[in-house]
């Protein structure tokens, strides 16, 4: 099940990936003024190349003075006040779209976790499908499989693979070819189908085998969801989670479909909180980070770092109900994974002085939940 710091690490990913997007739109901004102060090699007039060289720069100075001040006064060229003026529109033109993408693709994304979860679950009968395929060997052990024959008759779980990208119809040369060259060729797989009467525990277990070690575990079929889920290393452990539940969840007959989460419409709601939170950060909250960092600019601190800063931050004011100490240490537990080995002890003791400067300033208000172990 997707649990809250999953979610967080989602809300990091994209605000990491939204950064560097920023990033690259200044470049292109940059580049931009480049190109409209070169010469011109198709007039026939003669190019004062020292002149364009000289508006080039300034007009990138202008840029990043503009970029930094949108208050600072119009440079005495009126070329170089039109170009820097149509780059930032430009640059504020991607930015708006870059952060639109994110932040819709940011729930798209963890959706898109539970077509993966069905699609493994599909791809057991579709290997099921191949083995009453196949004259030359005798999978009836396989294709008897309860669990298998369970998941062939669930109406949710085909109505749900009917409905995404990853049903397995149009697919079913690249499972044969999974099927010969994995499935068959498994040792435990052969030790199964040679038995003459599996029992309960013989059908669990293979099935529980083919998922963990085969599908989740192998690299042609890793591989195949490695490019269709940029995040396929860490939602991998999800979806196993969810399909080993599912699994455990046979009763002889049927199984129950896992949920992703316990409250989607709730969870979906902390993410968009979070995630816009965080982007929409003011200025005196940055300028507590600065303050805080032994004097170092905002700018200069490793951006995993800033991120998970900012997103702390973001959720000790906008989220009353989550306690501090919770908040502090599930970000405490994203550096120590995602940032820098010093990582952990500076976002701990940064993010406790911070705590009381929101504390005191009346900032951060907890209540119910909230209040526990907020001393």
């Amino acid at each position: 099940m997707l649990n809250r710091r999953a979610l967080r690490v989602k809300i990091m990913q994209s605000l990491f990936a939204y950064a560097q997007c920023k990033e690259a739109d200044y470049q292109l901004g940059l580049e931009e003024l480049d190109t409209r102060f070169q010469p011109d090699l198709t007039s026939m007039e003669v190019q004062d190349r020292e002149s364009l060289s000289n508006l080039r720069k300034e007009s990138k100075a202008q840029f990043n003075l503009r970029f930094k001040n949108s208050k600072t006064p119009d440079h005495a060229h009126p070329d170089v006040n039109s170009s820097v003026e149509k780059a930032l529109k430009n640059y504020e033109g991607r930015v708006r779209k870059d952060l639109l993408f994110f932040k819709q693709n940011l729930v798209i994304e963890v959706e898109r976790i539970n077509e993966l979860y069905y699609s493994v679950l599909g791809l057991l009968t579709a290997f099921s499908d191949c083995a009453r395929a196949d004259a030359k060997v005798n999978h009836k052990n396989l294709i008897e499989n309860p669990l298998i024959k369970a998941l062939a008759s669930h109406d949710d779980l085909n109505r749900s693979l009917s409905r995404t990208t990853f049903g397995w119809s149009e697919k079913m040369n690249q499972v044969r070819g999974w099927f010969k060259d994995t499935i068959k060729a498994d040792q435990d797989y052969i030790n199964f189908i040679s038995l003459e009467s599996p029992t309960q525990e013989d059908n669990k277990t293979i099935i529980n085998h083919i998922v963990r070690k085969l599908i989740l575990g192998s690299d042609s079929i890793s591989d195949f969801y490695q490019e269709h889920d940029i995040r396929w290393a860490e939602d991998k452990e999800i979806i196993k989670g969810l399909v080993n539940r599912t699994l455990k969840s046979f009763d002889g007959t049927t199984m129950t479909l896992q949920k992703l989460t316990l409250d989607w419409e709730d969870d979906r709601d902390f993410m968009e909180k979070l995630f816009s939170g965080t982007v929409n950060l003011n200025h005196e909250h940055h300028a507590l980070i600065a303050k805080n960092t032994k004097n170092w600019e905002v700018e200069r601190l490793p951006l995993t770092d800033r991120i998970i800063l900012e997103m702390a931050i973001a959720e000790m004011t906008l989220f009353p109900s989550i306690p501090v100490k919770v908040t502090i240490n599930e970000y405490i537990e994203l550096a120590k994974q995602y940032s820098t080995p010093k990582s952990r002890q500076f976002i701990n003791g940064i993010l406790d002085v911070i705590a009381r400067e929101l504390k005191a300033s009346g900032e951060m208000k907890k209540s119910g939940r909230g209040l526990i172990d907020n001393k």
